[in-house]
């Protein structure tokens, strides 16, 4: 270190001068002072950029430091420089205008410390501190100087850090009087001065000091120097002095006696001769160590090489103490040199066995700070250079040790090793970790041991799955039995098999034709599934499954490369299923094969012989499962084409609604149930609704299912009410017998009136969602179901808001073994309420209301096959009939209502546009029938409406009762061909009676250019 003092070098009191007086005052000084603060600054730039670029880098760090304190009037100024051989360490390189009472403490300090220095060089920002204080000891030592009891109050310290190419950043720092704070000018000015500083410097390294100094410097040499010293007393050496003044070197013995190959005149070369043989790479830190050793009066050591008269280079060991005169200044050297290569060949022989060695090696000293760390601890803990001096639990993959503190400490207190094993950070891996004590703190030994814990948890695995290899024959057999789809026995064997045997996956193949299909899987994915469904032929040898069934043996395959050797060409297929063993069970009854069980493994895997006479026996009872399974999955598919024909096959497309449904059946085999479901338009452009549920499952269940669908759309023609309707239908099931079970709701909307008109025999209310966004449920109070009890059923309207959607249900949607009916309908309702707002409207258009069928049976129904009941749903959104498509008058009861009935006919048509004359001359002449036979046959009062809908559709009402029929007349018949040349006429017609009497209608088609 070189030190620089303004004032009386001998003054070691706290005073500090209010200028520093630098070495060289520079011409024009007063041209500087004079200048404003940035052009101040730019000139000193300019003279720092002038200094020769020969001059030592000493030199350069007091040139820059002066240049520094000077323009900012500061006190006096530091500069710390990291340590090469020590890594968190700062040492004082050069100081300016401070005494030595100051400077003292900060000779060494800690990066990670709390002084400015060391937070400026490790966050690389300007630090400021308004009140000087001493800086942090190094980690585990005592302070290395007494710090000034007198110091002036409120003197600021600013330090900058100085910038480097690598991680590592020195400082420099500036003591300003009390009240005087830099600013952002001087903040600027002094990382320009650190970045020239950084990039003059040729060499940091020449004013490191070596560890052995550092440990000289304080207090004396510890155990381990004490060890070296006797161990040195058992080693040649001689005594040299160096006299400071005039650098001449001399010793008790020959050089050459104790140094061999040494040349014998470098003593009498003096200083300078002796420095040209240390090792270039050793000589900053030699020279470094001696200058603070000279500096402190104290003693210090080292360790270098020098080099041979041959060229080779020796390692010596150097002590020295430093001789001052009466006023204390140093005037000479004294110590002692010996040869240490064994000793450094034998450390550096041990290094490299440590450094190289496959285990984790880690060095703790007394701090619990890691001093050396080899390759194998640098995989799992990080570079040496990022984590050496640093606490073993500030270390990230550390922390996830459970206790390692506490083992460390517990370890070291009792001075006995301790072992433990601990998981590795990714989860997968194991290491064991050996604490031994030493002396100087504690080594820790990290090994490897992810393969011994696989083997032990392997043999773990084969000793539990021998034990209960016994009472898996029973399960799986058991299990087998009770199966009753494919799925069913995919399952019993999957959960039979995979555990006990430590398997991966599970494929089960079926034959279709010729072909290999794939029944189910676990443990595959969906994308590996597709690609092996029909990839294989039955009769194809060249696959393990065909072969396996060739030969009617099954197969065990032991590692991929065999796979390859057996069957090559498959390795796109071995590497998406991602398997190293397999096994291929073939499945056979009666000599007839079925199919394949293929068990897969994650790592290549030998099966045992127990193992292979499990899965033979196992095969056969495996088929004979699944040959059952087949038979059943036939007469299921059987059924539920059946059920599937019983319902609608299309819902009918009608303006007046629009609707989408969804049938679930229950998973209960091959029974089918009895929910339905139906659309049926009617007279007058109305739409009937109707839901209904037979209990039970079975043949007859489905058989009442489809008569009373029919009996339904049969007594929907006679345009009967709602409660009529369901009159007939408990007439027919009471029939049956007492064992039916029946539940209907039905219900008739009527466009123009925008009327709902339903009545319920033990069905759950339907769920309306209004236009609003509101959700409820039709009042109602459900009569008991049909075949129960005698009608009547009660009748109840709404009216419904245009564009209202009606849900119509079975229980099976609602309820389930965990909900019941009510809380299913609140579930219901809500998800209308989420879903209902973004459904589109659209009278022609029901792609909205399939995709929300969709989402309430998804929410609704269990995901995995568990539906105890049938479940049925059908929505449909309501469309009212505009008043602009409905005219209606009143008509005399006279003979000339037939002509005014004519008139507004032909009237209403025009402004419908609708002008094709044979549509209206037919309209005209199906009224004027109409309106005649009322005239002959009713009586008033006479009304007559014209609805344009899905059809051109024509009522002529009356207060009678009678229902007209259409009479079979003979040729001299001079009446009853009215109605005959109606029905010729019209597309359909028919008679609907009313609380008032009776409408007859009729429907034309429209013509396609106006629909």
């Amino acid at each position: 270190m070189v030190n620089i003092r303004g004032g009386d070098a001998d003054n070691t009191g706290p005073a500090i001068p209010h200028a520093p007086q630098p070495l060289h005052q520079p011409q024009g000084l007063g041209t500087i002072q004079s200048a404003r603060p940035l052009e101040r600054h730019r000139l000193r730039m300019l003279l720092l950029d002038a200094v020769d670029e020969d001059r030592h880098d000493v030199e350069v760090l007091l040139t820059g430091l002066q240049h520094a304190v000077a323009e900012v009037h500061g006190l006096g100024g530091m500069v710390h420089l990291p340590g090469a051989g020590m890594s968190g360490i700062l040492y004082l390189v050069a100081e300016s205008g401070l005494p030595e009472s100051i400077t003292r403490p900060w000779l060494i300090i800690p990066v990670r410390g709390t002084a400015p220095p060391g937070r400026a060089a490790r966050n690389d920002t300007i630090i400021w501190q308004p009140d000087l204080a001493p800086p942090d000891p190094l980690p585990g030592r005592g302070p290395i100087a007494q710090w000034p009891s007198r110091l002036t109050a409120g003197i600021g310290h600013l330090a900058v850090p100085i910038p480097s190419g690598g991680w590592r950043r020195g400082a420099l720092s500036v003591l300003f009087a009390p009240g005087a704070e830099p600013g952002a000018a001087e903040h600027r000015f002094l990382e320009e001065v650190a970045a020239w500083m950084s990039g003059r410097l040729r060499s940091s390294g020449i004013l490191n000091p070596s560890p052995t100094l550092l440990r000289a410097l304080e207090n004396g040499p510890g155990p381990r120097e004490a060890a070296a010293t006797r161990e040195a007393e058992r080693v040649p050496s001689f005594t040299y002095t160096w006299d400071l003044h005039t650098g001449e070197l001399t010793s008790d013995l020959p050089v050459e006696e104790v140094l061999a190959g040494i040349d014998p005149g470098v003593m009498s070369g003096g200083i300078e001769a002796w420095a040209e043989l240390i090792h270039p790479d050793d000589l900053p830190g030699a020279v470094a160590g001696f200058d603070t050793g000279i500096q402190m009066r104290g003693g210090f050591q080292g360790e270098y090489r020098i080099r041979r008269q041959d060229g080779t280079y020796l390692w010596i060991e150097a002590r020295a103490r430093t001789i001052t005169d009466e006023a204390g200044t140093p005037v000479k050297v004294i110590g002692t040199i010996r040869d240490s290569s064994e000793t450094h060949a034998a450390a550096e022989s041990v290094g490299r066995a440590l450094r190289h060695m496959s285990d984790g090696f880690v060095s703790l000293d007394t701090d619990w700070r890691i001093g050396f760390l080899n390759h194998g601890a640098e995989r799992l803990l990080g570079a040496a250079g990022d984590v050496a001096g640093a606490m073993l639990w500030d270390i990230p993959a550390i922390r996830a040790v459970p206790e390692l503190e506490q083992r460390c400490r517990a370890t070291a207190a009792e001075g006995v090793p301790a072992g433990f094993d601990v998981p590795g950070p990714d989860g997968t891996s194991w290491y064991h970790l050996r604490l031994v004590p030493v002396p100087e703190g504690l080594t820790l030994y990290i090994t490897d041991t992810t393969e011994r814990h696989l083997r032990e948890a392997d043999r773990a695995a084969a000793e539990r799955a021998a034990a209960e290899r016994g009472a898996l024959v029973q399960r799986i057999t058991r299990e087998l039995a009770e199966a009753v789809t494919a799925q069913d026995v995919m399952t019993a064997v999957a959960d039979g098999v995979m555990t006990p045997l430590g398997a991966t996956g599970l494929v089960m193949v079926g034959m279709a034709g010729d072909r290999l299909t794939v029944v189910g899987s676990r443990g595959r994915s969906e994308r590996f599934s597709r690609m092996l469904d029909r990839q294989w032929a039955v009769l194809d040898t060249t696959n393990p499954v065909g072969d396996a069934l060739r030969t009617r043996t099954p197969l065990f395959i032991s590692s991929r490369e065999e796979f390859l050797k057996r069957y090559p060409g498959t390795e796109t297929l071995i590497r998406e299923g991602g398997t190293q063993a397999w096994a291929f069970l073939p499945l056979a009854v009666s000599g007839r094969g079925i199919g394949a069980v293929v068990i897969c493994f994650g790592r290549p895997r030998v099966l045992d012989d127990d193992e292979r006479t499990l899965l033979t026996a196992l095969s056969g009872l495996i088929a004979q499962a699944l040959d059952r399974a087949g038979l059943y999955d036939e007469a299921t598919t059987r059924a539920r084409t059946l059920q599937r024909n019983l319902l609608p096959q299309a819902l009918p497309e009608l303006p007046e609604v629009t609707a989408a449904a969804r049938y679930q059946p229950a998973k209960q085999g091959a029974d089918i149930g009895g929910d339905w479901y139906d659309v049926i338009p009617l007279s007058a452009a109305r739409v009937a609704f109707v839901i209904g549920d037979v209990m039970g499952h079975g043949m007859a269940e489905a058989a009442t299912m489809g008569g009373l669908r029919t009996a339904v759309r049969t007594l929907s023609e006679l345009e009967l009410p709602p409660d009529e309707i369901l009159g007939h239908l408990n007439d027919i099931v009471g029939e049956q017998g007492s064992d039916a079970f029946v539940t209907c709701l039905y219900g008739i909307y009527d466009p123009v009136s925008r009327l709902l008109s339903y009545a319920s025999a033990g069905q759950p209310p339907p769920a309306v969602a209004h236009p609003d966004g509101t959700v409820a449920f039709l009042p109602m109070t459900p009569d008991p179901p049909l075949g129960v009890a005698a009608p009547p059923y009660e009748v109840r309207e709404t009216l419904l808001p245009a564009d209202s959607l009606l849900a119509l249900y079975s229980d099976g949607l609602v309820e389930s073994k965990d909900r019941d009916v009510t809380t299913g309908m609140n579930r219901l309702a809500e998800l209308l309420l989420e879903s209902v707002n973004a459904m589109p409207t659209s009278a022609a258009d029901a792609s909205g209301l399939d995709a929300l069928c969709d989402t309430l049976t998804s929410a609704l129904l269990p995901a995995h096959g568990e539906l105890i009941d049938d479940a049925a749903l059908l929505l449909v959104r309501t469309h009212p009939l505009g008043s602009e498509n409905v005219a209606e008058w009143p008509l005399p009861e006279d003979p000339v209502a037939a002509g005014q009935a004519r008139d507004l006919v032909r009237a209403q048509l025009a402004e419908w546009d609708l002008t094709d004359e044979d549509l209206v001359m037919t309209t005209e002449l199906l009224v004027s029938e109409l309106v005649g036979n009322v005239i002959r046959h009713a009586c008033g009062p006479i009304r007559l409406r014209m609805l344009r809908s899905r059809a051109l559709i024509c009522e002529v009402s009356d207060a009678s009762l009678t229902t007209p029929h259409i009479r079979h007349t003979s040729v001299t018949d001079e009446d009853g061909r009215g109605l005959q040349l109606i029905s010729a006429l019209c597309q359909r017609w028919g008679t609907r009676h009313t609380r008032t009497g009776k409408s007859i209608w009729t429907e034309q088609p429209l013509p396609t250019a106006s629909a």
